[in-house]
């Protein structure tokens, strides 16, 4: 579950993506649709693994324009970075297919990254003496462990990442050869004989590092829960899943954080989430993008069924996350969330003509948080760390299925 390439070009879609408009993707479909039911399993994996690279570069090629500071992106790149329309950076470091093709323009990332970096932060600065773990799902390349040791060095961590071998395999041989990385990997260490990896198989343990390589569908069943090494299951934790659940079915996806939330973490454990997807597949512009992914081979398998921010937020409190729900699309982020001297920073690094076209597929893409309060004291560390952060209230979707 990883991320994504096959960048559309943007001249090719004007018109389509306008409300009303014809072009591509005139044919409904549905986000469910398989446009290739003779393909395996196995080879529909292959699709969504190789996707990660595509992920990497588009960061890069945010970081080299100047949109993100991030000194471990580059180690991690497998190949060259190829320069992405400023569009693309604004829209997201795609992790998931999806999510590259259509958000993937600069700007995108830069609001994704900004607005998932600002909530962890906030988890992790409050209740600052409290120990605290992380779940990432679908991590790939993502560097985000490395950038938490590096803006605060004293944090008291226990990090998971979760993904297929194929993919913790890259990672774990890149931190070997890399003494940028290792390093952060070792920061918060007690000791650097902690640190145990195997690059052949992929896996990295640690008392506050770990990557696991795993199918995360063996998580969809409460009878047969593989270990994962250092999972603490009483602390506070928060699973963070950008564009990863949306490949699987509602099954496995439903089943995947009911049991994280019961099994692994059960209650009173306060635990949370942060879900970032597209959403409206059936306007003029979903139905491009529910095409373009088809033609690939690339199927979003909930994105039917969670297709709205009220349809993301109903999610999860039928989840468990019981006590908050709140959900925001990426235009409303930039808008509500970004500084005005940061808009400033932003638009001065690239001219951004397609302004129309920029607030389309913003709105097209959304993070969902939401919690389960826990007992004791730090038992409502998310209600104190995110309670005043400000979603869309108004509802976009009246039927919620």
């Amino acid at each position: 579950m990883s991320q994504a390439s096959g960048i559309p070009n943007l001249n090719t879609l004007r018109g389509s993506l306008r409300p009303g408009g014809r072009g591509r993707g005139r044919g409904r479909g549905t986000a469910s649709e398989d446009p290739s039911n003779e393909a395996s399993t196995e080879s529909k994996d292959k699709i969504v693994q190789r996707t990660d690279n595509d992920a990497s570069v588009s960061r890069m090629s945010a970081v080299e324009v100047g949109y993100l500071e991030d000194e471990f992106a580059k180690p991690l790149l497998q190949g060259n970075v190829v320069r992405r329309y400023p569009i693309i950076n604004r829209g997201r470091e795609s992790h998931a297919a999806a999510c590259e093709q259509l958000l993937n323009w600069r700007t995108g990332t830069y609001v994704r990254t900004t607005a998932i970096d600002l909530l962890v932060d906030k988890f992790l600065t409050a209740y600052p003496e409290h120990k605290k773990q992380i779940i990432s799902l679908g991590a790939g390349s993502d560097t985000r462990y490395f950038r938490i040791t590096s803006d605060k060095p004293s944090v008291s961590l226990v990090y998971h990442e979760l993904d297929f071998q194929s993919n913790t395999v890259q990672k774990v041989a890149a931190i070997q050869r890399s003494v940028v990385l290792l390093n952060a990997a070792q920061a918060l260490q007690p000791s650097l004989s902690d640190l145990h990896f195997s690059a052949e198989d992929g896996y990295l343990h640690s008392p506050t590092y770990n990557i696991h390589p795993i199918d995360l569908r063996t998580l969809a069943s409460e009878s047969s829960v593989p270990a994962l090494p250092n999972l603490d299951r009483s602390l506070p934790t928060l699973i963070l899943s950008e564009c990863c659940l949306i490949y699987l079915s509602s099954t496995h996806a439903d089943g995947i954080l009911n049991t994280l939330t019961t099994i692994l973490l059960p209650s009173p454990v306060a635990v949370s989430i942060i879900i970032y997807e597209p959403i409206h597949p059936h306007d003029a512009f979903g139905r491009v993008m529910v095409s373009n992914l088809a033609a690939r081979g690339i199927v979003l398998q909930t994105l039917d069924r969670y297709s709205s921010r009220t349809r993301q937020k109903a999610r999860l409190r039928r989840a468990a996350f019981s006590d908050r729900q709140m959900a925001a699309d990426v235009d409303f982020i930039w808008e509500r969330w970004v500084s005005n001297a940061e808009k400033e920073r932003v638009a001065g690094l690239e001219m951004l003509d397609e302004i129309e076209e920029w607030r389309l597929l913003a709105q097209h893409y959304c993070i969902a948080w939401g919690w389960r309060n826990g007992e004791g004291n730090g038992g409502d560390i998310f209600k104190i760390a995110w309670e005043n952060t400000q979603g869309q209230e108004r509802d976009d979707e009246v039927d919620i299925a």
